[in-house]
């Protein structure tokens, strides 16, 4: 598996290479994000799985790289930071990060996060899976949200609103029974693949940022020490 490592601290590079390499990772390092966006681009090999990102880089801050890897390929970024805050993680999510770890952070905890973010990119979707009609039997109707689940669009009163793809999955899974209550270790199991119950924080950053994106505040419920449901809009 072909990872990319954007870290400008060339000693915890080192490590974290050494680290991955003996668990199978082919890792390429870049100091800069200049030289992770050079790395992405198509010629220069076969795809990468995963880039971890860091933000504290020389030349342009992490956030603003992040965006621009979204923007020219599908490939899952975690973000790999000191910044600790919620209001960082959100800003990351909403980016197009697919996860975000806080450093100090356990080795075997950001493996299994690095595994579980490649074990869910989605096949590249043709032009032709994109245009089917919204309204269509694969659509999920919500009051003024629709998601589209083959092609992975969501809308609200016929605006598109762009997700990423944890985002997306803990959506349309919630979407799936309207109503019904879904524990917290069986959205985890889900849509994180792994039962490594420090991914609950992550859960509930990515449950504040649908409601933030959609607009929507009230279509999450939080049912206290059990999970989360939808909520039918009226």
């Amino acid at each position: 598996m072909r990872l990319l490592l954007v870290e400008d601290d060339d000693h915890v590079a080192a490590a974290l290479s050494a680290v991955l390499a003996r668990h199978g990772f082919d890792v390429t390092h870049a100091r800069s994000g200049e030289e992770a966006l050079q790395a992405l681009l198509p010629d220069t090999g076969a795809p990468f799985a995963v880039v971890l990102l860091d933000l504290g880089l020389p030349d342009q801050d992490g956030f603003e790289v992040c965006g621009k890897i979204r923007k020219r390929a599908a490939t899952p970024v975690i973000m790999v930071t000191a910044r600790s805050d919620t209001r960082s993680k959100i800003h990351g999510l909403n980016l197009g990060a697919d996860d975000y770890v806080v450093k100090p952070y356990d080795t075997g905890e950001l493996l299994a996060r690095i595994h579980a973010v490649a074990r869910r990119t989605p096949p590249t979707e043709s032009a032709q899976d994109q245009s089917h009609d919204p309204a269509g039997p694969h659509a999920l109707l919500l009051g003024p949200l629709t998601i589209e689940v083959p092609n992975r669009r969501v809308s609200v009163d016929g605006i598109a609103v762009p997700l990423t793809r944890k985002e997306f999955d803990l959506l349309a899974l919630l979407a799936q029974r309207p109503g019904v209550v879904f524990r917290r270790e069986q959205i985890i199991s889900e849509v994180w693949q792994t039962s490594w119950e420090g991914t609950g924080r992550t859960l509930e950053v990515h449950i504040a940022s649908l409601r933030s994106k959609l607009r929507m505040p009230a279509l999450i419920e939080t049912v206290r020490g059990v999970g989360y449901k939808i909520v039918v809009p009226a």
